[in-house]
């Protein structure tokens, strides 16, 4: 418990840094205001190419989960059978 309640402030104090500052907070436009240090996107493509970004990321992060807890694999012979139930290439020879 100790050790989760180090590693969430830890987490906490790291992020309170990314925010931004006021001078980067004025600066940026009314969309991202707070949330990031630097400049902001120059136009509607810089827009385009970030949406674009998050809606690859997220169709990979569900497809990653789905497939990692209902990998959907049957055949009896498939290499995840090997290790677990344990056995090696060896038993079948």
């Amino acid at each position: 418990m100790k050790k989760q309640i180090c590693f969430w402030v830890i987490m906490i104090l790291m992020s309170s840094s990314t925010w931004a500052c006021p001078v980067c907070e004025r600066n940026q436009p009314k969309l991202l205001r707070g949330w990031t240090h630097g400049a902001g996107p120059d136009g509607g493509f810089d827009y385009f190419i970030v949406i674009a970004m998050v809606i690859i990321a997220l169709i990979s992060l569900i497809l990653t989960l789905r497939w990692i807890i209902k990998p959907g694999e049957k055949n009896s012979h498939h290499i995840k059978r090997y290790i677990l139930n344990q056995e090696g290439y060896e038993s079948e020879k």
